[in-house]
This record gives C-alpha cells, sequence and structure tokens, in this order.
C-alpha cells in the first residue's frame, strides 16, 4: 500500500498530474525549475536522466494500473524525463532552458513519426516513457543544430 502511494506520487509528481489544466506542460515546468536551480554536471543529469527514466517507467506501470487509464494525463513523470533528455548536454540558460522546454513540448505534443508508433506499440510504463524520451530526442537534435549554427 505504501509502496504503491509512493510509486503513484512518483509518476504524478505529487499534485502537479492532478492539475485540471494542462498537467503535462506543468510536469514539464517543474522539470525546467528542476534543471534551472540544481544546474547537475553533465554526469550527474546523466545519472538522474537513466534514474528517472527506469523509476519513471516502473511507477507509470503501475500507476496506470492503479488509476486503470491507459497513459493517464495524470501521469506527468514522463514529461519530466522527456525534458532532462532535451537539455542535456546543454548550458542551463534561459535561452536553452526556454527553447528546450518549447521545442521538448511541441514534439510531445505533435509526437511525429515514429513517436507516436512507439508509444502504440510498447505497452505499459516503458511506452509512457519512451515516446517523451523520442520527443526529447528530437528536441534535443534541434537544439544541437541551434548550438552549432548559434
Amino acid at each position: 500500500m505504501l509502496l504503491s502511494m509512493i510509486l503513484k506520487n512518483l509518476a504524478t509528481l505529487g499534485f502537479i498530474g492532478y492539475l485540471p489544466f494542462a498537467p503535462g506542460t506543468f510536469g514539464t515546468i517543474a522539470a525546467v525549475i528542476f534543471f534551472a536551480l540544481l544546474k547537475p554536471p553533465f554526469a550527474v543529469h546523466f545519472f538522474l536522466l537513466i534514474s528517472i527514466a527506469l523509476f519513471g517507467a516502473f511507477a507509470s506501470h503501475r500507476t496506470e494500473k492503479m488509476l486503470n487509464e491507459k497513459d493517464s494525463s495524470h501521469i506527468v513523470i514522463d514529461e519530466f524525463a522527456g525534458y532532462s533528455l532535451t537539455i542535456l548536454s546543454f548550458p542551463f540558460t534561459l535561452p536553452y532552458l526556454i527553447s528546450a522546454f518549447l521545442l521538448f513540448r511541441f514534439f510531445d505534443i505533435l509526437k511525429p513519426p515514429p513517436i507516436r508508433w512507439v508509444e502504440k506499440i510498447l505497452p505499459g510504463g516503458a511506452g509512457i516513457m519512451a515516446d517523451d524520451l523520442m520527443a526529447g530526442i528530437y528536441a534535443n537534435a534541434l537544439l544541437q543544430v541551434w548550438k552549432v549554427l548559434a
């Protein structure tokens, strides 16, 4: 029972997943604030990303079953993980933090191929996390291009 509550709070980022409007966007904003304040070095950031992705997939899987709702909008740990991947290897400056937010949300909402396919083919927590991590890869790639051209 206690483990289930902990996993549900992790998957929903506490109250954030229960906000009545745009919980995914607010889950991403939580990640922006987290990284803007923490500014972890690359190795710590990478470790956090892997940890969030793994624990998030497990927590999302269990929470999806508890809520009896496939890819529930209450589950927002995937947005946190996707943004974490988006901003990986970039300085935590306001232009990068905001650009990463906008690009990640764009790809997370649009879900260009193969993101939507991955979301549908992978079951449970793996699918919940995978589509947002792929959106993070797309957004990170565009930021890499911007970094080179800037």
